[in-house]
């Protein structure tokens, strides 16, 4: 079942990933919310749309903008709405 993990824990879990351009997506039932903080920090793709960032929380360390998600995705990414990504540092492991 893929896993992401930053900090030693768990921080999103399920077996019903997506995968795009090689990143797991995580569905939103699947995050432990705790951990995240919503940021300021937003990307545009211009096929999947807007992205919004989170930073994670663990054990009073930050990694900054680590997560992210399309919320209102373009038709094309409709897929992974409100899906979850990460990057810097987080392990992703099946």
């Amino acid at each position: 079942m893929p896993k992401a993990i930053w900090n030693d824990q768990v921080i999103a879990e399920s077996t019903d990933t997506v995968m795009v351009e090689g990143n797991h997506y995580f569905p939103p039932n699947s995050i432990s919310e705790q951990f995240f903080v919503p940021t300021r920090t937003q990307t545009v793709c211009p096929w999947k749309g807007t992205a919004s960032y989170f930073s994670l929380d663990v054990d009073g360390e930050q990694n900054k903008d680590a997560a992210w998600s399309y919320p209102e995705p373009k038709e094309a990414a409709e897929n992974i709405r409100g899906y979850y990504a990460f990057w810097k540092g987080v392990t992703v492991s099946e």
